[in-house]
């Protein structure tokens, strides 16, 4: 299957069309963002209201997954704006305070009094103050995505493509007034963002963090951002699935990046893979960057791929239930530390994987194969080999390269897994302390 990414009309700062369609879905980064019984949302003392404004891999094998870099407008080059620290962070100390006030999951804002048949209505009004629309300028045109407010000195979370290239941003909050912005610090492999405004007002309401690891199949969701440029967009839906590994290419790099370590083919973009949250919120070109949240307002995910079927004649395909989220726990540790040292560090295991299978006694597991075992590495260390099948981390189901690749991405620096492998049709249990990913290393 040939993998298209569709490219604008810089001449218009629109998506070129393309003559016919996809035999298969599309899967595209949407530059854009998704949002989701009597409740009650109470703001925070002293602020003002703001006005609104007008599992499987095999189940996926044949899709392609795309990061067409969709905005309501043109595409951005992948470049960085405003300065950032070139090496990343030796250790996370001091974190700022993001949310409202936790180290954990913050307090919701919204109460609901019945769980089953949320006020939806109260979650909306609780959440679009957090909430902004991002304008990127660049020599090749304009493209517009969402962010979320997680601090009151001013730092706005997004998505990587939404302000990768911009030469100019501005940010509009949710009572229509915008600012000027510079981007604090960007994570290409995450394709997570955060940008600061410039002299901002006193009375930001930053959005009220969730916990992604005590999430359900089926838990309510609202997804808010700013589709198509419609800003404060609401929609709703349910988590679909958990842990899904999604991989999208990030445009302008010159190598993808493995943070296991290992040499990958060369290639005109990063990918970006991420055990996301997929959710049946309606999610369209615009929405990256913005908040998933749970119906008690409290931030669960930053949207930022959707999977659509064929393509439009103007390049981009909307939403068809299918979006995927970053889930809020890995979102608010890269953006921490992007707030405190322009770089983020990432979790390294030391192997190049690929997908394969292995056999145990009379069944066939699907899984990651170790094509390479770095020396030196945690994997190394563990006691990982050549031709080995990583099946599972921890309770974590591994069916596919890209699932170890996006587990291992969302782990700590420091942290302990447990490997679960096949070997020669026998399971066998190894652990790896996970290192810091080498700066050198691709």
């Amino acid at each position: 299957m040939s993998l298209d990414i569709e490219r604008p009309d810089t001449s218009t700062g629109q998506p070129s069309g393309r003559a016919g369609a996809p035999s298969a879905p599309t899967w595209y980064d949407d530059r854009s963002q998704i949002v989701s019984g009597p409740a009650v949302a109470t703001p925070p003392p002293g602020k003002s209201a703001r006005s609104g404004r007008g599992r499987r891999l095999t189940e996926l094998s044949a899709v392609a997954f795309l990061a067409a870099v969709l905005s309501t407008g043109g595409t951005l080059a992948a470049t960085q704006l405003g300065s950032s620290s070139s090496n990343p962070p030796s250790a996370t100390t001091n974190s700022p305070s993001l949310g409202r006030g936790s180290d954990t999951a913050d307090v919701a804002p919204v109460v609901q009094a019945n769980a089953a048949a949320p006020n939806w209505t109260a979650t909306a009004a609780a959440v679009s103050p957090s909430v902004v629309s991002i304008t990127a300028r660049s020599a090749s045109g304009e493209g517009q995505g969402s962010g979320v407010v997680i601090d009151k000195t001013g730092y706005v979370l997004t998505n990587n493509h939404v302000v990768a290239g911009a030469q100019q941003l501005t940010v509009t909050l949710h009572d229509g007034v915008t600012y000027a912005a510079t981007v604090k610090g960007t994570d290409p492999s995450t394709d997570l963002a955060v940008v600061q405004l410039t002299n901002p007002p006193a009375d930001l309401e930053p959005i009220a963090f969730g916990d992604s690891s005590k999430l359900a199949v089926g838990d309510q969701v609202m997804a808010v951002g700013n589709p198509l440029g419609l800003s404060g967009t609401v929609t709703t839906g349910i988590i679909s699935a958990l842990d899904r590994p999604v991989r999208t290419e990030q445009a302008g790099e010159s190598q993808q990046q493995s943070p296991f370590g290992g040499q990958q083919q060369q290639s005109s973009s990063e990918p970006v893979v991420t055990n996301a949250i997929q959710t049946s919120a309606a999610i369209n070109p615009g929405n990256s960057g913005g908040a998933l949240v749970n119906s008690a307002g409290q931030l669960i995910g930053i949207n930022s791929a959707i999977a659509s079927l064929g393509s439009s004649s103007s390049g981009q395909s909307g939403n068809i239930g299918i979006g995927f989220a970053i889930p809020v726990n890995e979102a608010r540790d890269i953006a921490t530390q992007l707030i405190q040292h322009g770089a983020a560090q990432h979790a390294y295991l030391g192997v190049t994987p690929v997908d394969g299978t292995a056999t145990e006694g009379s069944t066939t597991r699907a899984g990651a194969q170790i094509q390479n075992v770095g020396a030196a590495t945690p994997a190394a260390a563990a006691g990982l080999k050549v031709g080995d099948v990583v099946i599972a981390v921890g309770d974590q189901r591994i069916e596919s390269a890209d699932a170890l690749v996006g587990t291992i991405r969302a782990s700590q620096t420091g942290q302990d897994v447990t490997l679960t492998v096949l070997r020669d049709g026998q399971q066998v249990t190894l652990r790896a302390t996970l290192a810091a990913k080498p700066t050198s290393t691709n």
